[in-house]
């Protein structure tokens, strides 16, 4: 897809907002002839870069721009051994979220979408990110959720929101998108709880594997926690092409420190219209 932006410059992208997308090569042909029609594209639409989103297998010992996990879950065992694999900490805090009376609804409507995105906009301040647009999330409940290829999960505490998920599917694969949390009720532990009750709902409805989305280098603590759930590892490689050097690069924009300070102290209304904004130059 073509992505142009006066920030981030006129690119073609596989794929625009993905976690990893793998090239679907026909048997024959020739990557390397695929990759020089793409190249060939380029130049004749004047992008800047081609960024591809997986590959690696394809690319071989080619400089990757960045590295990525990805981790999937095993569904096709029952409710006790998925439990009973999970990290001895998982469980303590699953365990923990359910005295506490942490409730977890699996959602469908609008009005579970605004709290997950109302919590959103919490947990980017916190990490020092503008949030994505509202309008965003309302294109994710109008095409994706209310079409039955997802839901939202909530989990409340005294009946407030305190902590929800994302997760999309189709056929026997699940995704879990988009985690958010009040961090003010951090010590119940109601993520843990609320991606547990979603794992039990894909087990029982006969999907095979949930996959955890990626995770960036340098993201310990999000590595840290989808592990403890028993999961497979892998790693992903990005690779993005720049037409004007005619050659593959390495690195990435990223928001430097400062950038990330002023973020998570910026008052919320004005982060989300610097996300309206900005986000969809990401791509």
């Amino acid at each position: 897809m073509e992505v142009k932006s006066i920030l981030t410059g006129k690119r073609g992208v596989s794929l625009p907002f993905s976690d990893y997308c793998e090239p679907i090569i026909d048997g024959d042909l020739s990557f390397q002839d695929v990759f020089n029609h793409l190249i060939k594209l380029g130049r004749e639409r004047n992008w800047k870069s081609i960024d591809i989103k997986g590959g690696k297998d394809l690319f071989g010992d080619t400089l990757a721009s960045s590295n990525l996990y990805i981790h999937n879950l095993d569904l096709t065992q029952d409710e006790d051994q998925l439990f009973s694999q999970l990290r001895d900490s998982t469980r303590r805090n699953i365990q923990k979220a359910d005295r506490e009376n942490v409730e977890v609804e699996i959602c469908t409507s609008d009005d579970a979408m605004k709290e997950f995105y109302r919590l959103n906009c919490i947990t980017r301040k916190k990490h020092g990110i503008p949030p994505q647009p509202r309008f965003f999330f309302r294109k994710l409940q109008e095409s994706i959720i209310s079409k039955g290829f997802g839901f939202t999960a909530l989990a409340s505490y005294n009946k407030k929101v305190i902590a929800g998920a994302v997760f999309f599917h189709l056929g026997n694969k699940a995704l879990f998108k988009y985690g958010a949390s009040d961090n003010a009720f951090h010590h119940l532990r109601p993520n843990n709880l609320t991606l547990w009750e979603a794992i039990k709902w894909y087990s029982r409805n006969g999907y095979k594997t949930l996959s955890f989305g990626r995770t960036e280098e340098g993201f310990e603590g999000l590595r840290q926690f989808k592990t403890g759930w028993s999961v497979r590892e892998e790693t992903i490689k990005y690779y993005t092409y720049d037409l004007k050097k005619d050659t593959f690069v390495s690195g990435g924009p990223e928001l430097s420190d400062r950038l990330h300070k002023i973020f998570q102290s910026m008052p919320l209304p004005l982060s989300r219209i610097i996300g309206t904004i900005f986000y969809k130059h990401a791509g």
